[in-house]
């Protein structure tokens, strides 16, 4: 059986050495009824707490904000460097929170939200693994009330005081044993964490891992292996709480609570590169990747899942698609598509915004693109209809923006960000 080792410190003491023995869940049946998105984690107004904002769907609920701004562009707010890294941003109770890695150490920042001032940071040895590209924490913060939570691309997960920065507790967990099917090189560890209830859950495994919140300790977890790049999505089904990781070469749902698996999809690509999270709606769940594979739509009210339709007009590489109003939104590395979410034909699709991120708020798309252009167009299915543009960062710009508190914060591959003020009504 496959193992792997960690150790848990907590404040104050280590807790001691885990020897952790991946368990292979049984496949079990089940009739799903209805399937919801689901995240216990909550926020204060338009915070941004965590990967893809409080219901991990890449939606802000922010609305007191403007995209009519001067021909120079929005209002810079605040600039700061923090080193390396593809990290995108929590913001909650008025600050901000990322990473990034300088000289092989990575560095946990806290901002002030208002004036960019760093409150607190914390520093520790981490090979950033330029792998193809400029290496660093790919993981985004998880803010829970007094707590935030980070992960680095070597496996370092902490908790820390959310006031002070100080450690609660740490783990570290070693890189995933290579198994037959598994490609030779690997990107590390890149799962955002989710917090749900009492649980933490991260990509790691097969079929991911629960820890207890409070101190770390195990709750649950699956076979040793390849987790993938993409981060934990939850969902409803009747029994309750479910969660699907998309790993190295499966999409596999599983019980919240157990790690129970539920069912699992095999998705195969191109050095194992499954990065952009699945979509779960009405139960059924949308999976894409890049390297020529394409996307799919799946019923998951069935055992085994049904494949609903599959084509190549989003082929997610990174970043992850949106679905709004029966369409969705994704990139491809020369383009970014809307296609109908039932039947998965094409509305539209264009090589303004290439190899980009974005979120949406208030029916439109806040794009960021891989050269640093920032574009805000209208979720609309009947066109690419872009309202406003202008040119931010320089560099690779790879990392999702965010959209909170009036503000649009972004980055670039080396570590610059940018916080621009999009409030409404200011002089």
């Amino acid at each position: 059986m496959l193992t792997w080792k960690c150790v848990v410190h907590l404040r104050g003491g280590t807790f001691g050495d885990t020897e952790m023995k991946a368990k292979h869940w049984a496949f079990a049946a089940t009739t799903l009824l209805s399937l919801l998105p689901c995240v216990a984690q909550s926020d204060g107004g338009s915070d941004w707490p965590s990967w893809r904002g409080s219901q991990r769907n890449g939606i802000s609920r922010e609305t007191a904000w403007t995209w009519q701004w001067k021909s120079e562009g929005p209002q810079v707010r605040w600039r700061a460097s923090v080193g390396a890294g593809f990290s995108s941003f929590a913001v909650a109770a008025g600050r901000v929170y990322t990473l990034g890695n300088t000289d092989g150490t990575d560095t946990v920042y806290c901002f002030d939200a208002e004036t960019g001032k760093i409150l607190w940071q914390h520093s520790y040895p981490c090979d950033p693994q330029p792998l193809s590209y400029e290496g660093g924490p790919a993981a985004t913060p998880a803010v829970d009330g007094t707590h935030v939570f980070t992960f680095s691309k070597g496996g370092d997960l902490f908790c820390f005081d959310t006031k002070t920065g100080e450690v609660v507790w740490s783990k570290k967990f070693e890189p995933w044993p290579q198994l037959p099917d598994d490609w030779v090189n690997t990107w590390r560890y890149s799962g955002s964490p989710l917090v749900q209830e009492e649980r933490l859950v991260m990509s790691v495994g097969q079929g991911g891992l629960a820890l207890s919140k409070k101190d770390g300790t195990v709750i649950w977890e699956s076979a040793a292996g390849h987790p993938g790049y993409s981060s934990p999505v939850p969902f409803q089904i009747p029994r309750g709480e479910a969660i699907a990781f998309f790993s190295g070469h499966a999409v596999v749902g599983a019980l919240a609570d157990t790690g129970h698996q539920l069912w699992r999809v095999p998705w195969n690509t191109e050095w194992d590169l499954n990065a952009a999270d699945p979509i779960i709606h009405g139960g059924k769940m949308f999976v894409s990747s890049g390297n020529g594979v394409g996307c799919a739509l799946f019923d998951i009210t069935v055992d085994p899942p049904v494949e609903l339709w599959r084509n190549k007009h989003i082929k997610n590489m990174m970043s992850s698609s949106i679905l709004w109003q029966g369409n969705v939104f994704g990139f491809n590395n020369t383009h970014l598509a809307c296609i109908s979410w039932e039947t998965g034909d094409l509305n539209w699709r264009t090589r303004d915004v290439r190899k980009g991120c974005l979120v949406l708020a208030a029916g439109k798309l806040v794009l960021l693109g891989e050269t640093g252009k920032l574009v805000i167009a209208e979720a609309t299915e009947q066109d690419y209809k872009p309202l406003a543009q202008a040119q931010i960062l320089d560099g690779r710009c790879w990392t999702t923006p965010v959209l909170a508190g009036g503000c649009i914060y972004a980055r670039n591959a080396e570590g610059q960000v940018v916080s621009l003020d999009v409030r409404t009504g200011k002089e």
